[in-house]
């Protein structure tokens, strides 16, 4: 497994969930792609409420739930990018939405406008014909509509990643 991560970030809206399943659904033909999702506000569920797993982590207990199709795991802590990264393992790619503080190469999803803030730490923008670049911001311009660009894209400068 190649074990390499990319990232994509962008405001709220501007279609990074969009463009993360395209570029899932392309290369899982015939790559192990995985994902880390950003959760900002904390408002996502991942357990019906009432339920033995939801009881033991409420009660305290970093949890997991085992099947024989998948694995969920529920802490009380964050995760560096290595630990998940080898929870998730084995993985071609990991693809990463969002955690700008992250050191990872990553795309800049705008649409409309190009939200300076995020220029430091972006290497490329993904945009549509909604933008008109006047602009000179010496990163890599991607169509956001031309899924195999941002991927060849993504092959080029991902990094190596795994234990530490």
């Amino acid at each position: 497994m190649k074990q390499l991560a990319f990232a994509i970030t962008g405001p709220s809206g501007s279609g990074k969930t969009t463009l993360i399943e395209k570029i899932v659904r392309e290369l899982s033909k015939d790559y192990t792609i995985a994902v880390i999702k950003h959760d900002p506000s904390n408002k996502a569920q991942f357990d019906t409420e009432g339920k033995d797993s939801d009881k033991f982590f409420k009660a305290g207990a970093n949890t997991a739930i085992v099947s024989d199709v998948k694995t969920t795991i529920f802490k009380h802590s964050s995760s560096t990018l290595n630990q998940l990264a080898n929870n998730l393992a084995p993985f071609d790619l990991l693809l990463v939405e969002g955690l700008k503080n992250w050191e990872l190469p990553r795309i800049g999803v705008f649409r409309g406008e190009i939200d300076k803030s995020y220029l430091s730490f972006i290497k490329a923008v993904a945009i549509d014909d909604s933008i008109d670049l006047e602009d000179n911001l010496n990163l890599d311009i991607l169509n956001l509509n031309n899924i195999e660009q941002i991927v060849e894209y993504i092959w080029k400068n991902s990094i190596k990643i795994g234990e530490k």
